[in-house]
């Protein structure tokens, strides 16, 4: 069993970012922590892929103790003939970390320009230090640029150079392939994972820092657009829009007005999405163009440098792009390309790391995109012009978690996206003013509420409200399931889904429960959103939908019914509803570990569950929380998000025939993505019911 898995490459090169990311994703998937570790590193600053790993995968271990030695120490023992002190030194390093986590991805030095030779003496020494370590190795082979043959035999030429040198092959990947390939038969599995724009292209950020630019006009969010191509301005409008691509960074002179303005109008219309403008020469625009400019609100950034256009293209094409923590939407667009081409259940059983019983938030967020890819289900989106929800959207589209619907006016949604400056191929686009489902949706509503006097020219009107026409499209199995809520009341998310999904048979009553994402477990709440005070019948349904919530999503349901006494410790008509409602959960559900009444005290502490309740089977040890009303509840999950910085994933909705979350109204873009794979997983599995 490897507890690490080794990148090297194949020559100089070859993206070991976006494979780092992918393996490290895979791993955290199992285990409740991960840690890198790089043995060669430049010195002169932070190393970038270890940077990223750090901040996303959360690594405990200090940075600077994830590293092995530099170059310039590497090479001063090898030059003093003491090559085996180079390697216990690395290995000593490497074993520090490797105690302190279960599962390490470890990358290999970047070779170097050296003479004839460097390139052997160098996969040599990576292949050496794989083998002193346990890990299995995984070679990358640069594919960019290169054609397919040669990419092949550098592919199997890889694979026996390493087992020649006694290490042990995971798998072998050609990353950034530029056109579709099949890589030869090997006795491990090999992949290709194609050129990715987004993820090698510069951000306008990167070009601005590297060319020391002035800002004239954009903000944080213009800066973040993806660098596709330059395009230099320095003929005519007609010529310069002939030569207009998407992506691109368009470098004029400062004092080119006609040119600016133009390229903004055709932004703005639609006829391409550029990523900015930059101005050379210090030329200052005329003050009339720039405010049409800033009217036409293009959504990208305006810069100014002192160079001329020759040189600023020149510099910019030097610009070494990656993910970073910095641009979270590169890690996105790699991540995605590395999952979309690889066989990652194939590659974790070929790990065979041992996957911890605990689950972490870490490994429940991460084990959610990834369920989530598994049964790819369509989901719609109500609220198609909201920021968050399309920035969500790319995510979603990116790392293949969803289908997705948008609802909204096309040309508005299309205006949003170039001002944004994201991608959203492959999601459709649903007016629901002018859809051909319209009155199909109105037939139907009219049906369901027809006991409350509506009638279909009434049902016309309600169905082209945005939440009405998501959850009919989700009724109708037009969609799987929605996520709506970001700009919406919860009432108004909720309700038309009580109105029209109903609820499952034999549950009186939908409910809904919190992941409480905490520093080292992740909890259940429930019902912290929708009802108000139930009774103990109801309040024994929640807890039952709230056990199979958590078991669906891999926390071992212990149930804890919450009150202000513990056992019998108490009396009053708050104590016994939740005592009625503990023993109609035995009553319905004897496989289920229940404890109540209990406080949350005695339900989350060993110590105290001892002296309170000691023998039982929940008490100290409880995963899903369930309070006896939503003042309780609602106030208890706010009071542990805000002051153990929990991050809580929901509400999300239970005990409804179809999936349908509401989001809260301050949900961030990961909020929104996790809601999205908890929906489309809820919906693969009542599918599969």
């Amino acid at each position: 069993m490897a507890r690490s898995v080794y990148l090297t490459s194949v020559g100089s090169g070859g993206g070991k970012s976006t494979i780092a990311l992918g393996l490290a994703e895979l791993l955290s998937r199992q285990v409740e922590r991960i840690g890198a570790f790089r043995p060669l590193v430049s010195g002169s600053r932070p190393d970038p892929i270890l940077a990223l790993l750090h901040d996303r995968y959360r690594i405990e271990v200090p940075e600077d103790e994830l590293t092995g030695t530099t170059y310039a120490e590497a090479a001063a023992l090898v030059a003093d003939g003491r090559r085996e002190e180079l390697i216990s030194r690395i290995v000593e390093r490497y074993r520090a970390v490797e105690r302190r986590c279960p599962a390490v991805v470890v990358v290999g030095s970047d070779f170097a320009d050296g003479g004839d030779g460097a390139g052997p003496r160098e996969l040599a020494f990576n292949a050496r230090l794989a083998t002193e370590f346990g890990s299995v190795v995984v070679p990358v082979v640069d594919g960019f640029g290169q054609p397919p043959e040669s990419i092949a035999a550098t592919a199997r030429g890889a694979y026996h150079d390493l087992v020649d040198l006694g290490a042990t092959v995971l798998a072998v990947i050609a990353n950034r392939v530029s056109e579709p390939m099949t890589l030869p038969e090997l006795p491990v599995p090999a992949y290709a994972i194609p050129e990715v724009p987004t993820v090698s292209a510069p951000t306008v950020a990167e070009v601005a820092t590297a060319l020391d630019a002035t800002l004239l006009a954009g903000d944080d969010a213009t800066l973040g657009r993806d660098v596709l191509d330059y395009v230099v301005g320095a003929a005519h409008v007609p010529i310069l829009l002939d030569h207009l691509t998407e992506g691109a960074l368009v470098i004029t002179p400062g004092d080119r007005a006609d040119l600016i303005v133009a390229a903004s109008a055709a932004h703005v219309a639609g006829q391409v999405s550029l990523a900015g403008v930059i101005l050379t020469l210090g030329e200052q625009p005329d003050p009339r163009a720039m405010r049409l400019v800033e009217r036409l609100n293009t959504g990208f950034a305006v810069l100014s440098v002192p160079s001329d256009s020759y040189d600023t293209v020149e510099a910019s094409s030097r610009i070494e792009a990656r993910p970073s923590p910095a641009n979270p939407r590169k890690v996105e667009a790699a991540l995605g390309a590395f999952e979309g081409n690889v066989d990652t259940a194939d590659l974790a059983r070929r790990l065979r790391v041992s996957r911890s019983e605990r689950v972490t938030p870490l490994m429940f967020e991460y084990d959610l995109i990834d369920r989530a890819r598994a049964n790819r289900r369509r989901l719609v989106l109500p609220e198609g012009t909201e920021e968050r929800i399309l920035r969500a959207a790319e995510i979603l589209l990116r790392r293949g978690v969803a289908d997705l619907t948008l609802l909204g006016r096309p040309d508005d949604i299309a205006r949003r996206t170039r001002e944004l400056g994201i991608d959203l191929t492959g999601a459709d686009v649903v007016d629901p003013v002018s859809s051909p489902w319209r009155d199909e949706f109105a037939a139907e509503y009219a049906k369901l509420r027809a006991h409350r006097g509506v009638t279909v020219e009434l049902a016309y009107d309600v169905v082209a409200q945005a939440n009405y026409f998501g959850t009919l499209m989700v009724a109708t199995g037009h969609a799987d399931g929605m996520i709506s809520g970001a700009t919406h009341t919860t009432a108004a998310t909720i309700r038309p889904a009580f109105e029209i999904i109903r609820t499952v048979p034999g549950v009186s009553v939908a409910s809904s429960v919190f992941f409480m994402l905490l520093a080292d477990r992740v909890l259940v709440y429930g019902d912290c959103a929708v009802n108000r005070d139930p009774d103990a019948a109801q309040l024994a349904d929640i807890a039952i939908s709230s056990a199979d919530t958590a078991a669906r999503f891999g926390i071992e349901p212990r149930v804890a019914m919450l009150s202000y006494s513990t056992g019998s410790s108490g009396a009053g008509a708050d104590v016994e509803k939740v005592a009625t409602a503990t023993e109609l959960v035995r009553e319905r559900r004897p496989d289920l570990l229940v404890e109540g009444p209990i406080q949350y005290d005695a339900a989350i502490d060993p110590a105290v569950a001892a002296t309170k309740l000691p023998g039982s089977p929940v008490a100290g040890k409880a995963t899903v929380f369930i309070f006896p009303d939503l003042n309780t509840g609602n106030n208890t999950y706010k009071a542990v998000q805000r002051s153990a910085g929990a991050v809580a994933v929901g509400p999300v909705m239970q005990g409804l025939r179809r999936p349908v979350n509401d989001l809260s109204r301050g949900a961030t873009v990961p909020d929104i993505v996790n809601t999205a794979a908890i929906t489309a997983i809820q919906a693969a599995t009542e599918e599969g019911s």
